[in-house]
């Protein structure tokens, strides 16, 4: 008989890494723009899921998505002009 153990001391053993470090928070505030822009198209099609498809939920759909996908190029845009360090140039 095998018997299931907890791996308790492994996932509290990096204690002190729990928290996200400066370069994460920078990185999720660089992402903040496209991840509104998610939220509010979910919650768009999350609406419209509760009612009938009319022309003003498509229309509020559309424009999310056109939203998030904008902020997504403009996130990308962003992410390729950043240079690496000791990157070539």
């Amino acid at each position: 008989m095998n018997h299931i153990v907890t791996v308790q001391d492994a996932v509290t053993a990096f204690a002190p890494d729990i928290e996200p470090t400066d370069a994460e928070l920078d990185a999720i505030d660089l992402e903040m723009p496209a991840i509104l822009a998610d939220v509010d198209l979910l919650d768009a099609q999350i609406t419209a899921m509760d009612r009938p498809a009319n022309e003003l939920d498509t229309r509020r759909i559309r424009r999310a998505r056109n939203r998030a996908l904008t902020a997504r190029r403009e996130l990308s845009n962003q992410a390729a002009t950043v240079s690496v360090p000791g990157g070539a140039a």
